[in-house]
């Protein structure tokens, strides 16, 4: 893997050194690596292209509808737990290095398709420094003093820091 100082060093050493093989040499790297970058004019890390691609077969492809009902019944399930169950039905089929990757696609899985999380902002108050206030229009309710309807609108204020509350119709 070739760093960015080494392709800044080799892009430096090409102006200087007579020939590319010895600037390529300088800089730690082969001669064909060092033509690339020169070609290309950028540095190793402007020229990776993120893989979308998967690398080996999936492992647990087969056995993903099964892992995915489990998840669906019980969310709180771990990747291992779940690893070891598949390691007891199935002996030889999987290896401990296997672990990692089924905890990645549950996790991915939870993201994707698993139960919707709360979300919570927590607020900070500070004393005196601000209020809540409300008026409610009450008519609905039904209310009657004297068997007449009681039209009325109720008001309502809290100070949220120590929730101290007031209200007046």
């Amino acid at each position: 893997m070739v760093t960015d100082q080494q392709v800044k060093r080799l892009f430096k050493l090409d102006k200087t050194e007579p020939t590319r093989a010895i600037a390529a040499a300088k800089a730690g790297m082969c001669p064909k690596t060092a033509r690339k970058y020169l070609k290309a004019g950028k540095l190793s890390s402007q020229m990776k292209t993120e893989r979308i691609h998967r690398t080996r077969k999936d492992p647990f492809e087969d056995d993903w509808p099964e892992i995915e009902r489990m998840l669906k019944q019980d969310e709180s399930l771990l990747g291992t737990t779940i690893f070891d169950y598949f390691q007891r039905e199935k002996p030889g089929h999987y290896q401990e290095g296997q672990l990692r990757t089924l905890q990645r696609r549950i996790k991915n899985w939870k993201a994707l398709k698993g139960p919707v999380k709360e979300v919570f902002f927590p607020q900070e108050r500070h004393p005196g420094v601000q209020c809540q206030s409300d008026f409610t229009c009450m008519n609905s309710l039904g209310v009657k003093i004297a068997n007449q309807p009681h039209d009325h609108i109720f008001y309502h204020f809290v100070l949220p820091y120590s929730n101290w509350e007031w209200g007046e119709v």
